[in-house]
């Protein structure tokens, strides 16, 4: 068989479950990055066939193309991921260069809440060298991959295992410039609304919230900056976009100034900041 061949037939295959265009990207992301072929009309022989057919009977169940190869790319860099750990999304790409857009400190102080795999601060890390950067997570697994990412990425961040909803842990906790969070925010009867290969796949931690108290994780964290942002410091959440207003008015009846809601590229409202 071809990698022509070999190519269009896991194309083909793919259709049905992801669409023929998303079919086509996830088919191009398998050849580049696990058989780091590149032509995918050639017309000679592909030697990987017992490979791709692993690869394709945990596509066909719907995993995430980034879980089977173990990495993902995020603003230009590529990052380990596993079930422990969100994938890194697009929109989370925007809040970063949002971030980076406006703070153009010299020397800031960033901490980044709920870190997951750390694409957030290691990103801020890598375009702000000078900063020095903090983050945490209640998860220990995901604080592994976070600091292989960070060796990877070669940069230096400060990881802490640390449960933001945990107030003991305040009063011990430095005051920063730049506070960052995309927190849980799904309410738990929404997990069948969810694809099938978020809701099977990714960890739950980092997804859901309790029905009773949805923004839980924005009100605390909002709180925790009152008292941990230094003066004039700025808060950035990422929210989905149908809890951005919400958000926005929970940091203004806190007091936060400048409060704006940010729209992703497709013109969805996905980033709220405001500033003390």
């Amino acid at each position: 068989m071809s990698i022509q061949t070999a190519y269009q037939q896991l194309s083909n295959q793919l259709t049905p479950l992801y669409g023929q265009r998303e079919a086509q990207s996830i088919a191009r992301i398998i050849f580049e990055d696990a058989f780091k072929i590149f032509n995918f009309t050639s017309s000679q022989p592909f030697i990987f066939e017992a490979d791709l057919l692993t690869i394709k009977q945990r596509l066909l169940q719907r995993e995430p193309v980034q879980y089977i190869l173990g990495q993902a790319d995020f603003y230009g860099l590529k990052f380990k991921v596993n079930s422990d750990v969100l994938i890194p999304r697009p929109e989370t790409e925007e809040l970063v260069y949002w971030i980076i857009e406006e703070n153009t400190e010299i020397s800031p102080t960033i901490l980044d809440i709920g870190t997951g795999s750390g694409c957030i601060p290691i990103s801020l890390k890598r375009k702000i060298s000078s900063a020095k950067v903090t983050a945490m997570d209640i998860s220990k697994e995901a604080l592994i991959i976070a600091q292989e990412n960070a060796d990877l990425n070669e940069v230096v961040i400060s990881f802490t295992h640390q449960d933001i909803l945990d107030k003991s842990i305040w009063s011990n906790s430095p005051q920063y410039d730049i506070m960052v969070s995309n927190p849980p925010y799904i309410p738990t009867k929404e997990a069948d609304l969810m694809p099938i290969w978020v809701k099977e796949f990714e960890p739950t931690l980092a997804l859901f919230v309790t029905n009773e108290d949805p923004l839980i994780f924005y009100r605390t964290i909002a709180d925790f900056a009152l008292t941990h942002l230094h003066p004039e410091g700025a808060l950035y959440f990422e929210t989905n976009e149908f809890n951005a207003k919400e958000v926005a008015a929970l940091l203004s009846a806190k007091g936060f100034k400048n409060v704006v809601i940010q729209e992703d590229m497709s013109g969805k409202e996905r980033m709220v900041a405001g500033s003390l």
